[in-house]
């Protein structure tokens, strides 16, 4: 008993460095916050901008991790959805700023002239994933 216990809390953090070091890379590499912040010509707040993301990261895993439910007013979802969307775009628009990374990805692991095959490949990937988490994961 107490030897699964261990695996499981084994398997959960190392599953938790996983897709934290991947969060990491994947902003640090693609240079996401900077880009951000020369669109929104706000470079004066990057350390806010960095803050905002560790916050963000930690306060979601927090609430991921407990039964945590807000019982807001209804008027509030409104302004609360508008600085989700903008993030959102935001983020969508410094990627597409630093996309040059997938025919550099398309290079090196020697499908050059296919790179819409490694596009397709992402998106169905995504789609599939979806697909799985919210008709067959969610509804266990």
């Amino acid at each position: 008993m107490a030897i699964s216990i261990i695996f499981v809390v084994f398997l959960g953090l190392a599953g938790g460095l996983a897709v934290g070091s991947g969060f990491v890379a994947f902003l640090t590499v693609l240079g996401i916050i900077p880009r951000l912040t020369q669109l929104t010509k706000t470079t004066s707040y990057v350390y806010g901008y960095e803050w905002g993301v560790i916050g963000g990261a930690l306060f979601g895993s927090w609430i991921s991790l407990n039964n945590v439910a807000f019982h807001l007013p209804s008027i509030l979802a409104v302004p609360i959805g508008l600085f989700c969307g903008i993030f959102v775009g935001l983020l969508a628009a410094a990627l597409t700023e630093v996309l040059n990374v997938l025919p550099i990805l398309a290079k090196r692991i020697g499908v050059d002239g296919q790179i819409v095959i490694l596009l397709m490949a992402i998106v169905f990937g995504k789609i599939v994933g979806s697909l799985y988490h919210w008709l067959i994961f969610v509804n266990l």
